[in-house]
């Protein structure tokens, strides 16, 4: 029987509307959730992100606003504007698009903005508050996939958790938040000896090593929810094939666009699979749906407001 697939524009529209009302409720009471964007140079990858980031933001309601430095600009401007930031109160978060311009010194701009502002939850302080389950902001793909695992009503307390990939961004964290619920964690990566045996063992796999289709059937125990992280293009006709022969609605799209995305789960994991998500259309949608909910949480932490329970925090046990 093939896996129920996880649906994340649906968990990112449940998500996206309760931000809504509760951007409404503290814009009432005279708090209006504000986000600021820092886009430095002129990457188009990065200039579509923050567009749907800013869009976003305003859609639910909330104050944008978005900075544009040239290419040129110097770690010193961007840590002027930086503080710039964290002196008003009208900001409540502020996310600085990576990659930045090459002669800027990216460490200590992404740690001079406040843990309090930090909406990526990447600060070291707010890694911290999270290792010892403070409130505090959380990497937003991470919180993601933990809404999507309670919102599906997928056993996380006791169940043996496996997350492939060790990285600060989503690997690290990602087993955090699944040790501060309860779960059996084992964290894999490039020197783990019998990978597929480890990952075998797994309730709850999650696949985060940008590797394009490196998890395969021999990986996954037969009902386990398998999270799929990955977003990895293809564009060589062999390398479609290996995939998706056979499937014609994939063929059409690849022969339009010359290009599609594959995660880091071989497709014929559906086929044992208990759940999935899919990608496109999995984990991708919810980060941006997070990113709005860490801009409301740290209005509410910064300006005194008790956290509203328990639609969107991310730190249960």
């Amino acid at each position: 029987m093939a896996a129920i697939l996880l649906d994340g524009n649906k968990i990112s529209a449940e998500i996206k509307a309760e931000v809504a009302e509760e951007v409404k409720s503290l814009t009432d009471a005279g708090l209006r959730p504000g986000l600021a964007v820092v886009l430095a140079g002129h990457n188009p990858a990065s200039e579509i992100y923050v567009a749907n980031k800013v869009k976003t933001c305003e859609a639910l309601g909330m104050l944008s606003e978005k900075y544009t430095p040239p290419d040129t600009v110097t770690t010193h401007e961007l840590l002027e504007l930086v503080h710039d930031m964290n002196r008003r109160d009208e900001i409540d978060g502020i996310l600085v698009q990576l990659p930045l311009p090459k002669q800027v010194d990216a460490k200590a701009v992404l740690e001079a903005v406040s843990p309090a502002k930090d909406v990526d939850g990447f600060h070291p302080m707010n890694v911290g508050y999270l290792s010892t389950q403070r409130p505090g902001l959380t990497p937003c793909t991470p919180a993601g996939i933990m809404e999507m695992l309670r919102r599906y009503e997928i056993p996380i307390m006791g169940a043996e958790a496996v997350v492939v990939g060790r990285s600060d961004i989503v690997g690290k964290p990602m087993a955090m938040l699944l040790t501060n619920a309860n779960a059996t964690v084992t964290i894999c990566h490039s020197k783990t000896h019998d990978l597929p045996k480890v990952c075998h063992r797994a309730d709850i796999l999650v696949a985060a090593m940008g590797r394009a289709g490196f998890v395969t059937r021999e990986f996954v125990k037969p009902g386990a929810t398998v999270i799929d992280v990955g977003m990895n293009k293809i564009t060589d006709r062999a390398e479609f094939d290996r995939y998706f022969r056979g499937n014609e609605k994939r063929e059409a799209a690849f022969l339009k666009n010359g290009s599609t995305l594959i995660g880091d789960v071989h497709p014929e994991v559906a086929e044992i699979a208990g759940a999935l998500t899919p990608v496109p259309g999995g984990v991708g949608p919810l980060t941006i749906a997070m990113l709005m909910a860490n801009t409301v949480k740290a209005c509410k932490l910064r300006r005194g407001h008790s956290l509203k329970q328990p639609a969107l925090t991310t730190e249960r046990a």
